[in-house]
C-alpha cells in the first residue's frame, strides 16, 4: 500500500497501535507454566475489544488468532497446549486488521534464566530489525535493507533465515512489493516511494539458513537446525526518517 490521503495514515496507525499494544500484553503474560493457547486466548481478547480481527485467522484460516513460535519453532507456531519452560525462547507475530487497514508486528522473548548467548542472539536480532528500517525512505532501494542487515549478521558470526522475508502490508497482510529480502540479493532494482507501507522484519540465526515446514502444515523450523529470532515492525517510507506505524500507545 502507498498512502495518498490523511485519513489512510490514521487508520494505519490506529491498526498500528492495536498490534502493538496486543503484543505487549501478551509478553507481559509469558511465564513457566503458562501454555500457548493461553497465551493465544490473551492475545484474541485484546484483539476483540480494540474491534480487530486476527490478520492469519482470516486471511489464510490459520488455526490459532497470533503465531507463537517456541525454540526450535521459528514462525507460524500454531497456539495449543505447548507449555512454556524456564529457558525457552519464545517468538510472539500478531498481524490483524480494523476498518480495512491491516498491521504486523512481532517479538522474541526469554523466559529466565536464559544463557548469555541468547541474551546476545535477542539483542542483535533487535539491532538487525533496527538497521533494517533506518535504510526506509523515498527513492531508495529495497534491497538496501537486506545488504544493510547482512553486512551487520555477517560481522557478527550469524546467519539469515532466507526464505522469510519482509513484505508490503496496509490494505491487506500480505502486497505489494511482494517479497523484500532482508538477507543480500542481486537484481532487484525497485524503490521505495513516499508513503509505502511495508514490514522489516528479518530472521537473525545462530546457524539457520532456510524455514521448512512441519508435519502440522503451518509451524516452520529452522534448515539446518538452529535458534533464530525473529523482530519486525511495520513502517512508512517518508522523505525524511521513517515512520514505524507498530509502537505501543
Amino acid at each position: 500500500m502507498t498512502i495518498t490521503k490523511d485519513d489512510e495514515l490514521v487508520g494505519l496507525k490506529a491498526i498500528g497501535r492495536i498490534v502493538a499494544n496486543t503484543l505487549r500484553i501478551i509478553s507481559n503474560a509469558i511465564e513457566p507454566g503458562i501454555t500457548t493457547r493461553e497465551l493465544d486466548e490473551i492475545g484474541r481478547e485484546g484483539l476483540e475489544r480494540e474491534g480487530a480481527q486476527s490478520a492469519p485467522k482470516s486471511t489464510y484460516d490459520f488455526p490459532g488468532t497470533t503465531c507463537i513460535s517456541v525454540n526450535e519453532e521459528i514462525a507460524h507456531g500454531i497456539p495449543g497446549g505447548r507449555v512454556i519452560a524456564p529457558g525457552d525462547l519464545v517468538n510472539i507475530d500478531v498481524s490483524a486488521s480494523k476498518n480495512g487497514f491491516f498491521a504486523d508486528t512481532g517479538a522474541t522473548f526469554r523466559v529466565a534464566p536464559v544463557r548469555s548467548s541468547l541474551d546476545r542472539l535477542c539483542r542483535d536480532g533487535k539491532r538487525a530489525m533496527q538497521i533494517g528500517i533506518a535504510q526506509v525512505g523515498h527513492d531508495r532501494p529495497l534491497a538496501g535493507i537486506g545488504k544493510a542487515i547482512g553486512q551487520f549478521a555477517s560481522a557478527r558470526g550469524y546467519t539469515l533465515i532466507q526464505n522469510l522475508a519482509s513484505h508490503g502490508v496496509g490494505r491487506s497482510l500480505h502486497e505489494y512489493p511482494e517479497e523484500i529480502a532482508t538477507w543480500p540479493t542481486r537484481g532487484d532494482t525497485r524503490r521505495m516511494t513516499n508513503g509505502m507501507v511495508l514490514t522489516v522484519e528479518p530472521f537473525l540465526s545462530n546457524g539457520g539458513l532456510v524455514a521448512k515446514e512441519g508435519t502440522d502444515g503451518w509451524t516452520l523450523y529452522s534448515h539446518p537446525r538452529a535458534l533464530a529470532v525473529q523482530y519486525e515492525h511495520t513502517v512508512v517510507a517518508t522523505h525524511r526518517a521513517p515512520l514505524i506505524l507498530t509502537l505501543p500507545g
